[in-house]
């Protein structure tokens, strides 16, 4: 009789290693497909977007001016971020971009909470949700059916994660100081 409750032997037989492998493709693809989706909304107005006149017009209303380099950037770092998660290649980076992107994006929907009561105003769960799955993915990696899996730059733990995290931080610090300034 196995009790998995309270097993302490890594995860080695195939089965185990195959459905973690899939399990982190399935995230993977689903989420970074979203992402880039995203990201293709606002530079090129795909999926019913708003497309890059209206985005940059947009966060330049909402105060990062230039509006053209902070709304460019925003959606090349979901398209690029996503993209890159997608296929599971650079993973570390890849997560940094996308939680970076999502710092600031919380950042603008602050005031309408968590969870608002008015359904007309936008809160930030969303993007914490999306900063959160990213986040896991940079101390995870990829899994085995990805682009970075077996190759000598292929990175992921605890301090691959933290620097990803940490990096996202700063680049969204960094971000929000020069949306003040400018």
């Amino acid at each position: 009789m196995t009790d998995t409750a309270t097993r302490t032997t890594p995860i080695n037989t195939a089965d185990e290693v195959n459905a973690l492998g899939i399990g982190l493709l399935v995230l993977r693809v689903g989420f970074g497909g979203l992402m880039a989706a995203y990201g293709a909304q606002k530079l090129f107005g795909w999926f019913n977007g708003m497309g890059w006149q209206a985005t940059t017009d947009g966060f330049e209303a909402m105060g990062y001016n230039p509006g053209v380099v902070f709304g460019t950037l925003a959606g090349l770092s979901e398209l690029v971020g996503g993209l890159l998660l997608v296929f599971g290649l650079f993973t570390p980076l890849a997560a940094a971009i996308v939680v970076g992107t999502m710092i600031n994006a919380i950042n603008v929907l602050w005031s309408g909470g968590l969870f608002p009561s008015d359904p007309s105003v936008t809160g930030f769960s969303s993007p914490l949700v999306y900063a959160i799955a990213a986040a896991a993915l940079a101390f995870t990696g990829p899994g085995r059916f990805s682009l970075d899996a077996g190759r000598p730059w292929a990175r992921q733990g605890v301090v691959w994660g933290a620097a990803a995290v940490g990096v996202a931080v700063v680049a969204a610090v960094l971000t929000l100081i020069l949306k003040a300034a400018l």
